[in-house]
């Protein structure tokens, strides 16, 4: 090779090969979107089993239910910001310290509307985490497996969820309660379920600390020498070849990026404006719609997915059928009243939610390994065609069976989160990423 030439960075990044780099690297973000299930999603198992002891109401549970999902509209753009202008590294492990402090104060409110505020805060400091890891391991790897490697995080993040109800399953049904005096609570399970559900957060932040920035950023804001020292050293552990072996010497960008700004505002304006101006226009606009869809027409349904699961699994067992599934739904919540001091989740609803995340896993483990023959654009199309059809047939139903199958199938539009981030990881420069 032409030590002489500049190299373009996707090659670059091809000659440091695949291998154990990318493997480790997927391991700690495997890590960051677990710790972010587990914080986002905990709400589906916390909510429900703190109402006996803090006395929410059905309007409460939902209020609280929904802060994870208002905290990351609310705040994505800003977390994006700062992660294109300070660093993906330093923003991630930001995040997931400020989540695990706020998530840890949440085990000790006296009141719902301290566990919704620190909630809230919680959510909005892992807003854009899940984005944000999955464009850190687009940036480590190399074109020909970045696909796949990112559409597998998808793999990790349904399971994820039916980890907690795993998790859920022996916390909630223990029986302790210690009160404490100077802070006027009881500590009961709910409590040892959240902190556990937030340690995650903690363990990510510190295998993240142990990574290295990524080289596409740093070659974005001019640090060319970093970047080849992180390139250097990727070879190195994938191939077990000399740093000095790695034959490239000088790097360029081939894409656009931002003018320097001195003001806050001016700096927040130079990174969102490109986003909504030709060239980048038409993709933020058609990924913004089908973000929208998945995001706010699924993912609630998603969240609530221990509480259906709880709600089917009671109508059965008491020879309730012919129900619709909003019929189900309300005839649990009704049972759930009369039965006021009974707030644990059913045993065989929570394994039922780990056996469908596992189904879902599994199928976009296989979607994934097949998404370079099928196509991003036809899988897509494909997974959110088969969500639509079984989301209407879910109210001409009247068969908890029915219902059972296809809540499943409605849920599998979950997976195009997922397969949209993969085209967004490949459509926009790293400066606005």
């Amino acid at each position: 090779m032409d030590t002489s030439r500049k190299v373009q960075f996707e090659e670059a990044l091809n000659l440091t090969g695949f291998g154990k780099f990318n493997y480790v690297t997927l391991l700690v973000n495997v890590l960051v979107i677990l710790s972010v299930v587990f914080e986002i999603y905990s709400v589906s198992y916390v909510v429900p089993t703190s109402a006996c002891d803090l006395q929410t109401t059905v309007y409460q549970q939902g209020l609280i239910a929904s802060t994870p999902m208002a905290g990351i509209i609310i705040t994505s753009n800003f977390w994006g910001y700062l992660a294109d202008t300070r660093g993906r590294r330093k923003i991630v492990i930001l995040s997931l310290l400020l989540s695990f402090s706020s998530s840890t104060l949440a085990c000790f409110s006296p009141n719902w509307i301290c566990l919704f505020i620190f909630k809230f805060i919680s959510s909005t400091a892992l807003a854009g985490t899940y984005p944000l890891g999955l464009t850190i391991l687009g940036e480590f790897t190399p074109a020909h497996k970045r696909a796949i490697m990112v559409a597998m995080i998808g793999t990790v993040f349904t399971m994820s969820f039916g980890l907690l109800g795993i998790l859920s399953i022996p916390i909630s049904n223990l029986k302790f309660s210690y009160h404490v005096p100077i802070l006027g609570i009881n500590l009961v399970p709910w409590r040892l379920l959240n902190f556990l559900t937030t340690t995650p957060a903690a363990i990510a932040a510190f295998a993240t600390y142990l990574t290295y920035e990524t080289p596409k950023f740093l070659l974005s804001v001019g640090e060319e020498e970093k970047a080849l020292d992180v390139l250097r050293r990727m070879f190195k552990i994938n191939t077990g070849k000399g740093r000095e072996q790695y034959q490239v010497h000088s790097l360029f960008l081939d894409e656009s990026s931002s003018e320097p700004s001195k003001s806050l505002w001016a700096s927040i304006k130079s990174q969102t404006t490109p986003l909504l101006k030709p060239p980048l226009l038409k993709n933020t606009l058609i990924l913004s719609f089908l973000f929208s869809i998945v995001y706010f027409v699924i993912n609630p349904f998603y969240v609530w997915l221990p509480v259906v699961a709880n709600a089917i699994v009671q109508t059965k067992n008491n020879g309730q059928n012919g129900l619709t599934l909003c019929e189900t739904l309300r005839y649990s919540e009704n049972l759930t009243v009369a039965q006021s001091n009974v707030c644990a989740m059913n045993s065989t609803a929570m394994f039922t939610v780990f056996i469908v995340t596992l189904v879902l896993g599994s199928l976009n483990a296989f979607l994934s390994a097949t998404i370079e023959h099928i196509g991003k654009k036809r899988l897509l199309i494909f997974v959110q065609i088969i969500s639509a059809l079984t989301g209407l047939g879910i109210n001409f139903s009247a068969h908890w069976a029915m219902n059972s199958v296809l809540f499943l199938l409605f849920l599998v539009g979950i997976l195009n989160f997922g397969f949209l981030c993969t085209f967004s990881v490949d459509m926009f420069p790293t400066y606005v990423k």
